[in-house]
């Protein structure tokens, strides 16, 4: 197993990749959507952070966070956002997906792949790459044709703020965010 060492930087702006156990495809269900979304959103109100841009995907989900000053601690968010989406989606009647004994012991579900990946954006140029990967995502992986075509994205709210045209996307893929090819 590779070894990788995160970096924390207080009041920093991440990129992440977040997976599902075992690929499942559940984040874009009806299910799924509004308790992710009110996950993140009590997980604010606790522990504070600008959600500036996510994407999710069936079985996986980018976000762009910015910390606040001398905070740096994401790993502990994420930590609570997948608990608290987990509680909520099992007691509504999500299923989890198949665990091995190692991982119940742990007291790991099915629902979350253990680890995340993290990418800490440095500068405009690599924050615009991180946003322009991120909303691309959906086209990358076939679910649409065009960015402005997929519901479960900031793009829109980008394109209110003047940041893209309604079009982009529609032609070469943007640059990788680098490590992205763990997604």
């Amino acid at each position: 197993m590779s070894w990788y060492r995160r970096r924390y930087v207080p009041g920093g702006t991440y990129f992440f990749t977040v997976v599902t156990h075992l690929r499942r495809a559940i984040l874009t269900t009806d299910l799924a959507r509004p308790l992710l979304r009110e996950a993140i959103l009590e997980e604010q109100v606790h522990r504070p952070f600008d959600l500036l841009a996510i994407v999710l995907l069936p079985d996986h989900l980018h976000a762009v966070w910015t910390l606040p000053e001398n905070d740096s601690d994401y790993s502990s968010r994420w930590s609570r956002i997948k608990e608290s989406f987990t509680r909520s989606y099992l007691a509504i009647g999500g299923e989890e997906g198949a665990t091995t004994e190692r991982r119940k012991a742990r007291g790991e579900r099915g629902i979350w792949q253990r680890r995340f990946w993290e990418h800490t954006i440095d500068g405009e140029d690599d924050l615009k790459r991180c946003l322009d990967y991120l909303h691309y995502n959906p086209v990358k992986h076939g679910l649409v044709e065009r960015v402005s075509d997929y519901p479960w994205s900031t793009f829109r709210k980008f394109v209110r703020i003047g940041e893209y045209d309604l079009h982009w996307g529609t032609g070469e893929a943007p640059l990788e965010v680098p490590g992205a090819e763990w997604e």
